[in-house]
């Protein structure tokens, strides 16, 4: 009788939402996908991965010495117990952490669709007119040819705009105490009326 057993390339399978690691438990699956993780994982990204809460079980696993727990800008990321293979995943979590949001995007874009792009956008929301055009423009200049329009995409701004947040940043020729240049803007009420 053929197996109807398949695991992917992660080594798991599921059926009927039941999901089945060719690791063995919980905790030989947990101990798996963090050393063969590039750059360790957390919580949420196992629970991501697994399709199952992990924190208890990578609490024990810390208890037991199977696996490394260090605190990165404010959140546990668990590595590898071996020397080596520890000190390759915290420098690239440590390189991960230190580039810009956008970038992340570019480098992983199947984060764009969730929690990336929510980071980016939050943060894009508490920023003036100004400053939003700036940001837009230093991710583009990052990005090269096409970063206009692969950020104006993403963040949900015009081409334009981002394109003359890149041109002032180039030129380092803007004014920090205004959000429009002089005459800039919509045009008041009365000017639209001496119009017509």
């Amino acid at each position: 009788m053929q197996s109807i057993t398949t695991f992917d390339a992660e080594g798991l399978w599921s059926y009927r939402a039941v999901w089945f690691s060719r690791f063995g438990s919980l905790f030989e699956t947990a101990m798996a996908f963090i050393a063969h993780s590039e750059a360790g994982d957390n919580a949420a990204e196992l629970r991501e991965a697994l399709h199952v809460e992990t924190k208890h079980c990578l609490l024990r696993l810390v208890r037991a010495g199977q696996v490394r727990r260090e605190k990165l800008q404010g959140c546990y990321i668990y590595f590898c117990s071996e020397a080596k293979k520890y000190s390759s995943q915290r420098k690239t979590r440590e390189q991960r952490n230190n580039k810009p949001l956008a970038t992340m995007l570019v480098a992983n874009p199947d984060l764009a669709e969730d929690e990336a792009k929510a980071v980016v956008l939050l943060f894009l929301s508490a920023l003036d007119e100004r400053q939003r055009r700036l940001y837009a423009g230093l991710e583009s200049l990052k990005l090269g040819y096409g970063g206009d329009s692969y950020i104006a995409n993403l963040f949900g701004m015009d081409p334009h705009t981002v394109s003359r947040g890149r041109r002032d940043l180039e030129k380092g020729a803007w004014d920090t105490s205004r959000l429009r240049v002089e005459g800039g803007g919509r045009s008041s009420v009365e000017k639209k009326r001496l119009k017509l």
